[in-house]
């Protein structure tokens, strides 16, 4: 894994957590909600790439 994919991860977060704060400071419940599922998505892409290839090694390290 790559140190500037988790900085990448921290960095979203940080700016998820702020909007979030700032959304519900406004009265905007909906729509903190939506960004903080939209910061969530949006991280579980980046992670997708990575996960299949830990999967390709694992099935390679097997030989499956």
């Amino acid at each position: 894994m790559e140190i500037d994919l988790i900085f990448k991860v921290a960095g979203i977060g940080i700016i998820v957590a702020v909007l979030n704060l700032i959304l519900k400071k406004a009265d905007r419940e909906e729509q903190a909600m939506m960004t903080t599922l939209a910061g969530l998505i949006v991280v579980l892409m980046m992670l997708i790439t990575e996960i299949s290839a830990l999967f390709e090694e694992v099935k390679s390290v097997f030989g499956f």
